[in-house]
């Protein structure tokens, strides 16, 4: 490993030698609890400013339950709102994009909000008795515009992602990421594992050259990993030496050089993970996000596109396709390990597994669940039903 250290988010203590219990990733009343206490707080990203250019542009996310929707206004400024008639609760825009004109009609009773979230229209407004219009607009939710990104969240608590980001923002400003298009649409991936299965997986550097051949024919041992307060950042520099294998061997050669990235970062691949589900793969070609979306204790949805800005040259174009052939295999290999670790972490012989000194993020993950959830601590899991309380 070129470079592996942390930046402490909490005192160190005895237990952070030891992981997470094997029953939290299957637990229904833990699943309960980190909806309340992880998820309802975090910042999800919905789309790129990109996806919404012109004004009654909407974009949604399907997220613990509620349907949340961000729309470009008449004047410009981007809103999010629960995706709720404020009439009988039915879903007011539908799909996970499109264009609704000047104004959101629910298709149950007509009734619409204009782009700012105002009730706008009532049919048979009369109707209702000692009825005030402006009490009935959609319910705001908070949102936030990072790095070209849309993000939004259930409630308050977390700070901005700008600051959850830290010295790491000033990393991606290079990447001129306000200017990304979207390359392709949005895919929605099904995985039977819990969320933290995933997490856990994709800040961890240690298994990369046990488990993808292929990354480690580009870029060797010389993976750097750390865990930053709210966010983990994981490194490799492509190897002037090429691989034996057809794409990986054609990306090396046919990358072209990106002249507004500093020179150290036109052969880098870098990952970002922002606490607690969100997740960045910078390539100097393309530009990824992925969401590890909860949707049930053994369940998780893995919501991503690739961002590209515009250039029209061949060898960037091939870059970018052999990029997405390497990266399918290393999600195919991913996939695998994280059904196993599924599997393992229901038997009866698994408790809390060691952790070693080189696993700074899966020991940051670990702190912040513990203090978060206590009963994280705990080697089998309480009575049924402590969760809902």
């Amino acid at each position: 490993m070129s470079a592996i250290r942390s930046a402490e988010i909490l005192p160190e203590t005895a237990s952070d030698n030891r992981g997470l219990p094997g029953w939290i990733y299957s637990d229904p009343d833990f699943f309960e609890a980190e909806k309340r206490t992880v998820f309802r707080q975090s910042w999800q990203i919905v789309c790129h400013l990109s996806d919404i250019p012109e004004s009654g542009d909407f974009h949604t996310l399907e997220f613990l339950g509620e349907s949340l929707v961000v729309v470009r206004g008449d004047d410009e400024k981007v809103r999010a709102f629960h995706n709720v008639c404020r009439h009988r609760a039915s879903r007011v825009v539908d799909g996970p994009a499109g264009n609704c004109g000047m104004r959101m009609t629910c298709p149950y009773h007509a009734w619409s909000y204009d782009l700012r979230g105002r009730l706008a229209g009532v049919p048979h407004v009369k109707a209702f008795e000692g009825f005030d219009q402006a009490s009935h607009n959609l319910v705001p939710v908070d949102i936030e515009i990072c790095l070209g990104f849309v993000f939004i969240r259930l409630e308050g608590g977390l700070p901005s992602v700008r600051e959850m980001l830290g010295g790491y923002h000033a990393e991606m400003e290079p990447y001129r990421m306000e200017e990304l298009q979207p390359l392709g649409r949005v895919t929605l991936r099904e995985r039977e594992v819990n969320w933290k299965n995933v997490s856990d997986n994709y800040s961890d550097s240690l298994h990369i050259t046990v488990a993808h051949p292929g990354l480690t024919r580009l870029f060797g041992a010389g993976y750097g990993l750390e865990a930053g307060e709210w966010c983990d950042k994981m490194w490799g520099g492509l190897r002037d030496t090429p691989s034996d294998n057809w794409s990986e061997r054609r990306y090396q050669a046919l990358l072209p050089v990106v002249e507004h990235l500093p020179v150290e970062r036109r052969r880098l691949w870098t990952y970002f993970k922002l606490w607690p589900n969100v997740a960045f793969d910078i390539y100097p070609d393309q530009i990824d996000f992925m969401q590890f979306l909860p949707i049930s204790p053994t369940r998780t949805v893995l919501r991503e596109i690739a961002y590209v800005l515009p250039d029209d040259r061949r060898e960037m174009r091939a870059a970018r396709y052999l990029n997405w052939r390497i990266n399918r295999q290393v999600n195919i290999e991913d996939k695998v390990l994280i059904e196993r670790v599924q599997a393992g972490m229901s038997s009866s012989s698994y408790g809390m597994g060691p952790l070693s000194v080189n696993e700074v993020a899966l020991k940051s993950f670990t702190r912040r669940m513990r203090d978060l959830i206590p009963q994280s601590r705990e080697a089998v899991a309480p009575a049924p039903g402590w969760g809902r309380r």
